[in-house]
């Protein structure tokens, strides 16, 4: 059986929380940290270490290097310095997009053929670089996109709803930042489209509006980060979370942003969707049926997206 290896390129608060997670999961036979500020990777992979002790967990980690790389199932890239208070996402391209490069030019030369989950923001223009300039198949090098949006929906609808969040079955689609949008005519409550629950007890679902609900999606990480200066444990577990779902072929169906050939009507640009992902990387991109309201978010939030691919062209 081949050693279940991931690299992480980048150890600072969001590579070091994907690595926790991942040790929490017990998935991972080994994990390697890469990252410039040498003294920082290997104070992030001792703590981590010294967690695992703790854990029922058996896995290795280390500093390493790009030849790590090499025979690596799994790369996440979590380059990248915190969003700012205040900063959105497409703030941070330029910035990105250099510290890419270099990431590039270092993953070029040894041909890797795994797999690439990106988390560095702007997250959707982020994998799509990365996969045009590493010349990889769209399924196999995607970032997390609105996995981390779907969650915080999630949350807000079961906290409103007083519902376990595991019968709420919806998911946030689009750019992963302030254009995404919540495809509402598929939200679903314990089987029920929750526009029917509402109808059926009013008084109790008062508060499931779609105003207050996609706002909540969108600011929870402004709120975080103007907290406590980054985000660090919801992507951690949103990037640890696709990579179990790729060592166990899970073939589970989680939002990521995968350059699109004519999903949804849309071509030339990543975007945040349903994925069905296995051993593969993403198998299958799910279609949603959209009504028009939504068809129109989603071509809004592609256009954007388009936009921001160009500006990154310039950097």
């Amino acid at each position: 059986m081949d050693k279940r290896k991931v690299v992480i390129i980048g150890a600072g608060h969001v590579g070091s929380h994907v690595a926790m997670a991942l040790c929490f999961q017990g998935t991972v036979d080994e994990i390697v940290f890469i990252d410039k500020d040498e003294a920082k990777a290997k104070s992030n992979c001792f703590d981590v270490a010294d967690a695992c002790l703790f854990l029922e967990s058996t896995t290795k980690i280390k500093v390493g290097d790009y030849e790590d790389c090499k025979d690596a199932q799994i790369i996440i890239n979590s380059i990248g310095m915190p969003r700012k208070p205040g900063q959105t996402r497409p703030q941070m391209l330029t910035d990105s997009i250099i510290m890419l490069k270099d990431v590039i030019s270092h993953l070029k030369p040894i041909e890797y053929k795994g797999i690439i989950v990106s988390i560095t923001n702007p997250a959707d223009v982020i994998g799509n670089y990365l996969r045009d300039e590493l010349g990889l198949d769209r399924f196999r090098c995607f970032s997390t996109g609105t996995s981390l949006d779907t969650a915080r929906l999630k949350r807000t609808v079961s906290e409103l709803s007083d519902i376990d969040r595991k019968s709420v079955c919806s998911c946030a689609i689009g750019e992963h930042g302030d254009t995404s949008f919540i495809p509402f005519s598929n939200l679903t409550i314990g089987g029920q489209n929750y526009k029917t629950l509402k109808e059926q007890k009013p008084e109790k679902y008062k508060n499931l509006t779609e105003e207050y609900i996609l706002e909540r999606t969108r600011v929870i990480g402004y709120d975080i980060i103007n907290g406590k200066g980054s985000t660090e444990f919801g992507i951690g577990a949103a990037a640890a979370d696709i990579c179990k779902a790729i060592f166990h072929d899970e073939k589970r169906v989680i939002p990521a942003s995968v350059y699109l050939e004519g999903e949804y009507e849309f071509s030339g640009m990543a975007c945040g969707v349903p994925c069905i992902i296995g051993r593969e990387g993403i198998e299958e991109i799910i279609e949603l049926p959209l009504n028009e309201k939504e068809k129109e978010q989603m071509a809004h939030t592609c256009n954007v997206i388009k936009s921001y691919i160009e500006d990154a062209k310039k950097v």
